[in-house]
């Protein structure tokens, strides 16, 4: 008996959650269980060799195929990790940056706005890029007008760097319709990605 399980867009511990109560109906067989992220696929890998099943892994595209091969009775499970101890650990967004202004630093803004040009122009050569860079207060105005900061957040889009403007930022200053680069967010995004990120980094 072999079962596919599309688990892709959920969080953990349910891929897990869902492969055992499939494996606890079986006395053998597999269970497939499809996943996005590496979280999901290290998790179940080690949720299936606690349970004493074969794993084989394999990827598709963005989609992880895990394949838990059960040839008799499960582990017991007083020696076993209880599946929802399963938890995904690894950041769902890694690096994020946070531009609360359209100047770095505090003090003079002429100087300022010259420090955030260069640091916008700078995110590039970052190893691990961002994941992710955000844009409130009067930071979406470096998104929102026409600058020379344009085309370097353009080419950090390119990269896969998700840019995002704040929107009620973007409505106090008249720019909702002009913006040049990158999203709309709201504040439950922002304070989403901020809570879930390896390191917020910000210029201000």
């Amino acid at each position: 008996m072999h079962t596919v399980l599309d688990c892709r867009g959920l969080a953990c511990p349910q891929p897990v959650i869902r492969a055992k109560e499939l494996l606890d109906t079986m006395a053998q067989g597999s269970v497939e269980v499809l996943v996005d992220n590496e979280a999901a696929q290290s998790n179940l890998a080690r949720f299936g060799k606690s349970q004493g099943c074969a794993v084989a892994i394999r990827a598709s595209g963005d989609t992880r195929h895990i394949t838990l091969s059960k040839d008799g009775p499960a582990t017991d499970a007083a020696a076993a990790q209880a599946p929802a101890e399963y938890r995904c650990d690894l950041p769902t967004t890694g690096i994020i940056i946070v531009v609360p202004a359209e100047t770095m630093g505090r003090g003079d803004d002429a100087l300022g706005l010259v420090l955030m040009r260069a640091y916008v122009k700078t995110i590039k050569n970052l190893n691990p890029l961002p994941g992710k860079i955000f844009f409130y207060n009067t930071g979406v105005k470096i998104t929102a007008t026409e600058s020379d900061l344009i085309a370097p957040l353009q080419e950090l889009a390119g990269m896969g760097v998700e840019i995002y403007s704040c929107g009620t930022c973007l409505d106090f200053f008249n720019l909702k319709n002009s913006l040049l680069v990158g999203q709309v967010t709201n504040m439950f995004e922002i304070m989403d990605a901020m809570a879930q990120a390896s390191k917020v980094v910000s210029p201000y």
